[in-house]
């Protein structure tokens, strides 16, 4: 059984006014900051979308991989594979709330400054590192090698080369 405490639907309440906000008001809000200063335009479109991104990741995160820290904590250990199934298909409906904005707050054609690629490469990023995280703080059986130190520099590379102006 999953409790849930005024504090975390408080939150989420607070999370999905916000996002509604946003999502609701980008037009106004693009145009005043338009009006304002085109940089900070872009700047605010490059705030919104890399948090959106890290949200969305910390989101999707628990959605595919909590199921597996609520049976090691013996919570969900005799739930059908079903019943964890929709679990983590609720937790990710949350996920898209966020990562649908990003994406089309920070998509070049729609006025924001990056390109497809450049944002898959982005998410991916975010999505590895808050993996990390996760798995460090939550599975403690878990650990880093030296594999994984280079395997993320190649990573840092791959963001080099996919905003890497080419002629």
């Amino acid at each position: 059984m999953i409790v849930v405490t005024n504090k975390s639907s408080n939150f989420a309440a607070a999370i999905s006014r916000a996002l509604f906000f946003i999502i609701m008001n980008r037009e106004r809000l693009i145009r005043h900051v338009k009006w304002q200063n085109s940089k900070r335009l872009m700047n605010w479109t490059i705030i919104a979308t890399l948090g959106l991104l890290l949200l969305s990741n910390v989101v999707m995160t628990f959605a595919w991989y909590g199921h597996l820290k609520l049976q090691q904590m013996g919570i969900s250990t005799n739930w059908p594979l079903i019943v964890v199934i929709l679990f983590s298909w609720g937790i990710a409906f949350f996920e898209y709330m966020l990562m649908v904005p990003a994406n089309r707050i920070g998509f070049a054609e729609n006025g924001g400054p990056f390109s497809l690629i450049q944002l898959k490469v982005i998410q991916e990023v975010v999505t590895l590192t808050v993996f990390t995280v996760f798995v460090t703080v939550f599975f403690k059986n878990e650990h880093l090698h030296w594999n994984h130190f280079v395997s993320f520099i190649m990573l840092v590379f791959a963001v080099y080369f996919a905003f890497m102006k080419v002629d």
